[in-house]
């Protein structure tokens, strides 16, 4: 891995805009099933998974956005949508190991409003991450897991998935002024996370007891699908 400088992270863009366009396009279409994620899903599910230590074949992650098979229209539409796919993941990785983060593909402001936040790309791009989470839930939080729930707060209050059983979290995230405070934080976060989960555990100091002298020693989450595309 190359060195992770002190520098501020600079936001990369995991996908070229013509590509980024493509991909909604199709995402967002009857080509799909009801249960696909959509784009923003979709980048948070592969950004989730560039940042696992777990590794993932192409088609279990292709499976894990369309549902079932989509009717792609012939074999170039299908090469250039799985690649696209595939170039996201690549990026985000790319991204990560240069210590930058992902240009998020979306407004990161809430309306006072309400209208809309519910189906916001904030909240969709969440859920798809958390879904990546779900996927290797040891690995995630087996080693540091205090310091990765932390991490991953914003992450799931933005998601929805946890409203019901946390209504004190659901509450936070329907507040447009602190959910868009979070939004502003999500980026920052994966790689905060990324370098959690990759940076090697410090041992403890070697003892310095001397000849003859004996040391004195002792010896979350639930899975859940994220929301398809909306309709």
């Amino acid at each position: 891995m190359n060195d992770i400088t002190a520098d501020t992270p600079q936001p990369v863009a995991l996908l070229e805009d013509d590509r980024l366009d493509a991909l909604f396009e199709f995402l967002d279409s009857e080509r799909v099933s009801e249960e696909a994620l959509d784009l923003f899903g979709a980048h948070g599910l592969l950004t989730a998974l560039a940042i696992s230590t777990v590794s993932h074949d192409r088609d279990e992650r292709h499976a894990l956005i369309f549902d079932t098979t989509p009717e792609f229209d012939g074999d170039q539409q299908r090469q250039e949508t799985l690649d696209a796919l595939d170039a996201l993941l690549s990026n985000a990785v790319d991204a990560f190991e240069n210590g930058n983060i992902p240009d998020l593909p979306f407004d990161l402001e809430f309306e006072d409003s309400g209208e809309d936040n519910e189906e916001h790309p904030v909240r969709l791009w969440c859920a798809g991450f958390m879904e990546g989470v779900f996927l290797d839930e040891q690995a995630w939080f087996g080693a540091q897991e205090e310091t990765a729930a932390e991490l991953l707060l914003p992450f799931m209050t933005l998601s929805g998935l946890f409203d019901e059983e946390d209504p004190e979290l659901a509450a936070l995230g329907q507040q447009p002024s602190e959910a868009t405070r979070l939004a502003g934080q999500l980026a920052e976060l994966t790689l905060d996370l990324y370098l959690l989960q990759r940076a090697p555990v410090e041992k403890p100091a070697p003892s310095k007891a001397g000849k003859g002298t004996k040391n004195k020693s002792g010896g979350n989450n639930r899975g859940g699908r994220g929301p398809g595309k909306g309709r």
